[in-house]
């Protein structure tokens, strides 16, 4: 039986949305794990992708409108760094699925080994 639930009509999409639409493309999750290490000019993120200043610039605009990247300001120097607060959201989000799962796989466990058991 499929549920399908029913699409809120607002204009700005709720934070989660904006959030895992950010995490959804790999360059940008890429990004992240770099600026995990530490705070990270544009022209030292952008290296290893071999993408146009304004593919990156795109980029890090959509992990900035979801705030999980912060853009500081030294002299002529703009460095990003992570803002980890977007990816608690997300994680207290997941975690209840996580336990959900858990305990349904607990279940499946027990229901198996009482199969192997005989009884």
């Amino acid at each position: 039986m499929a549920i399908y639930a029913k699409r809120r009509k607002s204009k700005k999409p709720d934070s989660l949305s904006v959030i895992f639409g950010a995490l959804s493309d790999p360059t940008r999750r890429a990004m992240l794990e770099r600026l995990g290490t530490g705070v990270r000019s544009v022209t030292e993120l952008a290296k290893p992708f071999g993408m146009s200043q304004p593919t990156i610039s795109r980029h890090l605009k959509v992990l900035e409108n979801a705030g999980l990247v912060v853009r500081g300001k030294d002299a002529q120097w703009r460095p990003r760094a992570i803002n980890p607060a977007p990816l608690k959201e997300a994680n207290v989000y997941l975690e209840r699925f996580r336990a959900l799962w858990d305990e349904r796989l607990d279940r499946m466990e027990r229901y198996l080994e009482e199969l192997q058991s005989g009884g």
